[in-house]
């Protein structure tokens, strides 16, 4: 029996150019008078050596990503900083285009990410629950019937009317978080958003989002370094390093190699140094 896959990523990779200049530090001092004694050969110099020792080196984000994720799935993403987690997750929402391969999504997507992404700051949440139903491709009636849902989800009926930037980072991911699940898109991308905010509250969202998957069959990619979410959450984890996938399969599996390589990098940093 095949299982519908809901994402797929064929050879992504996504590079960056990084531009510098080379030489040593020179004393303001020492500009000030090569300025002032000869200020057209200093002139003439300083565009030479620009053009001739600005160099630029590519760094690759992320580099042969390839993955099918079956429908219905709770995927968490776990790796050290700078291993290309959200950079995937932002290529994934159409926020960054890759700079190699494909990616193919069948659904509605739907993502949460680092606190400020995804509602304009000027429109109040009620405003923003609607342009983000619009984005979804959601009917207005669609998106009123969905309303009450939102509100009484994320507590924050009054406040509803006030202008987002006025919100406090609790109270934007209460609301982005209940716009996300309850506008019922096919995939749910979440970024460490819920880092952020109460313990209760969290336990709330960790529920809902256990529900959504097995009740309603939707996809769900979590990033977190928090390993105890991960194995409540997910039944399976990608471990990611260095822009690269290292493992995918079962949770468990995955962060005790996680863990392991974690234990001995730090013994052998605690040998160096002794």
């Amino acid at each position: 029996m095949n299982i519908e896959n809901s994402i797929i990523i064929k050879n992504i990779g996504k590079k960056y150019n990084i531009a510098y200049q080379l030489g040593g530090y020179v004393a303001l001092r020492e500009v000030f008078a090569n300025i002032f004694l000869n200020p057209f050969k200093f002139v003439k110099y300083k565009v030479k050596k620009i053009i001739n020792l600005e160099t630029k080196e590519e760094f690759w984000a992320l580099r042969n990503i390839n993955l099918e994720i079956n429908k219905g799935d709770i995927v968490g993403i776990i790796g050290a900083s700078g291993a290309g987690k959200s950079t995937l997750l932002k290529i994934l929402t159409g926020i960054t285009p890759p700079t190699e391969g494909e990616v193919i999504l069948h659904g509605k997507v739907a993502s949460l990410l680092e606190v400020g992404t995804g509602f304009h700051p000027e429109f109040t949440g009620r405003e923003n629950i609607f342009l983000n139903g619009v984005i979804l491709g959601m009917t207005k009636k669609e998106i009123i019937n969905k309303f009450d849902k939102i509100i009484e989800f994320a507590g924050i009926d009054k406040f509803i009317d006030t202008p987002v930037k006025y919100y406090s980072s609790g109270m934007y991911v209460r609301l982005a978080f209940s716009v996300a699940v309850n506008m019922e898109p096919d995939i749910l991308l979440i970024d460490e958003v819920l880092a952020v905010g109460d313990v209760e509250f969290k336990k709330k969202c960790l529920d809902k989002l256990e529900e959504v998957a097995k009740k309603e069959g939707r996809t769900i990619l979590f990033v977190s370094h928090n390993i105890e979410i991960i194995q409540k959450l997910c039944k399976k984890t990608i471990l990611m390093k260095s822009g690269k996938i290292l493992l995918y399969g079962n949770t468990e599996e995955v962060i005790n190699h996680y863990l392991e390589q974690n234990n001995e990098g730090f013994i052998n940093d605690t040998n160096k140094t002794q």
